[in-house]
């Protein structure tokens, strides 16, 4: 730390997200190289050496970054389609047209969704791609390609699909991949990009994509293959009745009792949604520390349903937000998540005791860091974790007249990023990304989205 050059910040209100949830009303933070030296009240010590920069951060509120915990990149280009379908139907009429896309189209929509991500305070993201068409090119590569470039950590969630519409799954035949085909694609992409270290910027799991689009030996298989790489698990579960059905019918069991027979549960799992469970299924998921990806705008677009959080947290289970494909979450923002998940969780059963604005903070934060395995050095505003934090600004005509900080950043209207740093690198100031051309992007990806639609429409 001592060589490091050091960057202070000063003026502040500070939400630590740590294990008592400190928070000070006028602090500092004191970043060396990629990692936070110092946190508390008042002004910096004095005297620190290899100051490099010295920011007045006065009228802002400093958190930890935002951890996306579920999202489908691809999605980027297809935004807009099938409004007023539940997730069945949505994925039946969507499934024609992900089935034709390549590898310009992804690398475009990934660099889209981290661009939007980014510049909403997002400091950790993940994508969870599962469409491989034949013959479309290194998908995987450049999706990583494509979260390097923008700056932001990393998780790629290598899916697969061997479901195919011949074996009564959802996705054409043409956009689904062997069992031995899609191990073998997923290995190669942990040997290749896979880093373990303390401050990975890209990390990769092991994701078939759901029960009705996976064999249940690619499901077995898979979770043997993670574990002997040493990589986490990610996959759907529990998001719709008829998901609940389909697993019954098909299977003889629900979703967490098919997941646990399988090898599916445990704290190296995470899933997305888990709207539909009981309380035996919430038992499961805490007694065996699987994780829950909560997409409340998603599921409130597709019409699946309200997740029991309050339930979840309650008992244990490790839960974080996602975004989800933006296909079915146009935003494409998870700062905007962290206000829909306490509106949302109150429309249930607890009403106004289901969520505070601070536990909504912590699963957009902690929650998402513990979820992705990386809450040892993510997640919270600590000395010794990595520079991962965003300084938003409260202000302004949005904000300035709500006194508490974290109450105004939740349910207030999104906030602006004045800065947000990624191992300890600033990526964004005062709203637009540093890392990247944001106009360049949007042509980008209008331009892939409508050759997209053009092939489709050729078909």
């Amino acid at each position: 730390m001592a060589a490091a050059q050091r960057i202070v910040i000063e003026n502040c209100s500070i939400a630590t997200v740590d294990a008592d949830d400190t928070e000070y009303a006028s602090g500092h933070l004191v970043l060396a190289g990629n990692r936070i030296e110092a946190v508390g009240a008042g002004k910096a010590p004095e005297g620190l050496e290899n100051v490099v920069r010295r920011i007045d951060a006065t009228g802002h509120l400093a958190t930890p970054g935002l951890v996306n915990t579920h999202h489908h990149f691809y999605q980027w280009i297809t935004r807009g389609l099938a409004t007023d379908h539940n997730l069945f139907d949505w994925l039946v009429a969507l499934y024609p047209t992900w089935a034709r896309i390549d590898e310009p189209m992804v690398h475009a929509a990934a660099r889209g969704s981290l661009a939007m991500m980014a510049r909403g305070g997002v400091t950790t993201a993940m994508d969870h791609h599962y469409v491989f068409p034949r013959g479309c090119g290194d998908l995987s590569g450049s999706i990583i390609r494509a979260a390097a470039g923008m700056g932001v950590r990393f998780t790629l969630a290598r899916g697969s699909m061997d479901r195919g519409e011949k074996d009564g799954g959802l996705p054409p035949d043409f956009a689904v991949e062997t069992l031995e085909d899609a191990l073998a694609a997923t290995e190669e992409t942990v040997g290749k990009h896979h880093d373990a270290s303390p401050d990975s910027m890209t990390q990769v799991a092991v994701a078939p994509c759901s029960p009705f689009s996976v064999s249940t030996e690619l499901m077995r298989q898979g979770a043997e293959l993670a574990r002997r790489l040493g990589v986490r698990l990610h996959t759907h579960g529990s998001e719709t009745v008829e998901e609940e059905k389909f697993c019954h019918e098909l299977f003889g069991m629900g979703p967490t009792d098919y997941f646990e027979s399988t090898g599916w549960l445990g704290e190296d799992v995470w899933m997305a949604h888990c709207v539909h469970m009981n309380d035996s299924d919430i038992a499961a998921f805490a007694r065996t520390g699987t994780g829950v990806a909560h997409c409340p705008s998603s599921n409130a677009r597709l019409a699946a349903g309200i997740a029991r959080v309050p339930d979840m947290l309650r008992a244990g289970v490790p839960v974080g937000l996602g975004v989800d494909g933006t296909a079915s979450n146009e935003s494409g923002e998870l700062h905007t998540e962290l206000r829909n998940a306490l509106l949302i969780n109150r429309l249930g059963a607890h009403r106004e005791a289901a969520l505070t604005a601070r536990q909504a903070l912590r699963l957009g934060t902690h929650g998402g860091a513990r979820v992705l395995g990386r809450a040892d050095h993510l997640g919270s505003l600590e000395p010794g974790k990595l520079a991962d934090l965003v300084l938003w600004r409260m202000d302004t005509l949005a904000h300035a007249s709500i006194a508490d900080p974290v109450t105004a950043l939740v349910l207030g209207a999104a906030a602006p990023v004045t800065a947000s740093f990624v191992n300890g690198r600033q990526i964004v100031e005062n709203g637009r990304l540093l890392t990247a051309d944001e106009d360049a992007i949007a042509r980008a990806t209008r331009e892939e989205a409508r050759r997209l639609a053009r092939i489709t429409a050729q078909d």
